[in-house]
This record gives C-alpha cells, sequence and structure tokens, in this order.
C-alpha cells in the first residue's frame, strides 16, 4: 500500500506545471511494466531523483532511489524519503544498503542508481562506480541508462538554487537496457554504462531547446559545448 509516494507524485506534477517546466520525456517504453530493474542516470542537479522518477511515470513504476544517509537523517526529507521506501546508504557501511537493493530488485521492484556517487561539475558524465552493475547481475534484472538535463539550471552544486525559475526546459531520455554479456565483470559492464551514458547526455544536451541567455549564463553548458563549466577530472578507474 502506497501511502506516500503517490501523493508527493502529485504535488511534483503541480509544481511542474505552476513553474511550466517543458518537461519531454523520450525512449519510455524502455522502462519494464513489471519485474525488476536497475535505472542508472546522470547526476547533474539536487533535484535529479525527482524527475529520473518522473521518467519512469509512463509505465506506472515507482522508483525506490539509493540515497545518502543524511537526507533520511533530516526531519523534514527523513519521513518522505522512508515513507516512499527509498534506500538509505551509509557510506561507512555500504553492504547493508547493497543488501537492501538486491532485495527490493527481486521483489519486482525499480531501483534509481546514480553511479556518480556525486554531482558531476562538469557536465560530464564522470568515472562510474561498479555498483549498479553489480546489482543488476546479482539479482538477474536489466540495467537501463537514463540521461536528464536541465534540473541543474534550477538548483546543481555550487549554485544559488532557483527553485521557481519558470519556463525551464527539462529532457528525460531512457536507453535500452543493457545486455549483459556472459562471464562478463561488473568493471567491465560498467565501461559500457559509462559509454552508453555519455551517448545519451550528449544527445539530451545537444537537442535542448534553450541557449545560454548571454556570456554570465553560459555557466550551465559544459566546456566542449561553448559553456564555463569547469572541464572534467582525469577519469579514475571504476
Amino acid at each position: 500500500m502506497e501511502l506516500v509516494y503517490p501523493p508527493v507524485v502529485g504535488l511534483a506534477k503541480t509544481m511542474f506545471r505552476v513553474l511550466d517546466n517543458k518537461i519531454e520525456v523520450q525512449g519510455g517504453e524502455h522502462i519494464p511494466t513489471s519485474g525488476g530493474a536497475v535505472l542508472a542516470s546522470n547526476h547533474s542537479s539536487y533535484l535529479d531523483f525527482i524527475y529520473c522518477g518522473l521518467g519512469a511515470q509512463p509505465s506506472k513504476r515507482l522508483v525506490r532511489f539509493m540515497a545518502k544517509k543524511a537526507v533520511f537523517d533530516h526531519k523534514i526529507s527523513g519521513p518522505l524519503m522512508r515513507g516512499m521506501k527509498h534506500i538509505p546508504v551509509d557510506r561507512k557501511a555500504g553492504t547493508a544498503a547493497f543488501r537492501e537493493a538486491i532485495e527490493s530488485l527481486r521483489r519486482g521492484e525499480i531501483v534509481g542508481v546514480f553511479p556518480e556517487a556525486t554531482i558531476s561539475e562538469s557536465f560530464t558524465i564522470k568515472a562510474l562506480k561498479s555498483g549498479a552493475a553489480r546489482m543488476a547481475q546479482e539479482a538477474g534484472v536489466p540495467l537501463i541508462p537514463m540521461a536528464v538535463w536541465g534540473p541543474h539550471r534550477l538548483w546543481t552544486k555550487g549554485r544559488k538554487k532557483e527553485l521557481t525559475k519558470r519556463h525551464v526546459p527539462v529532457i528525460i531520455k531512457i536507453g535500452e537496457p543493457i545486455q549483459m554479456p556472459d562471464g562478463a565483470t561488473a568493471e567491465a559492464v560498467t565501461v559500457l554504462l559509462k559509454e552508453r551514458l555519455t551517448r545519451l547526455l550528449d544527445d539530451v544536451q545537444r537537442a535542448y531547446p534553450e541557449k545560454p541567455a548571454g556570456e554570465d549564463d553560459r555557466w550551465w553548458l559544459p566546456a566542449h559545448l561553448g559553456g564555463t563549466a569547469p572541464l572534467p577530472q582525469p577519469s579514475a578507474s571504476v
């Protein structure tokens, strides 16, 4: 019985309408209508989980996101996160969160993961952790890549949040499930996931319907597209 999640989704959709967010979901057919799946998204905004969850709405699915424990400890967000059955991650004891995610997947839930672990300030795909691939392999479920572009203009790391900013376009693009080659390691699958996420993110960035309003507004574009976001750091091994 879902008592918290549906009202929160309804409130979010109301806010999208009030702010006239121009939200476009592409590839919604890749979200299975039943059964477990790992949904792996890029991470450029503190609001990403809201929009990633919206991407599963065409399939009428609710996504259980893995999020840092501090969010669950907060007096306001904590009860909501627990009520929506999201999964707390204590980075000092991550095994418990991993096991809880596996159990959720085997129950037929969709688990949402940000494999970059932290927000990418370059707005490109950072080095990925292998947890998403390991969960999908152990639970025997699809690994589905997703790119979200636009929410970082409302709230991202190092910038003042503008949650009431109106008319901001958001593109959510979901890719085909990654096929797990027989005998492939989680590290090899993670390399493939990074390639797919990079391609999806590039697609939505280039298709985005707005451009910076001026020189001072170029901060929200990655450097390779003419923006002033920091250059990506050299990739580390997964």
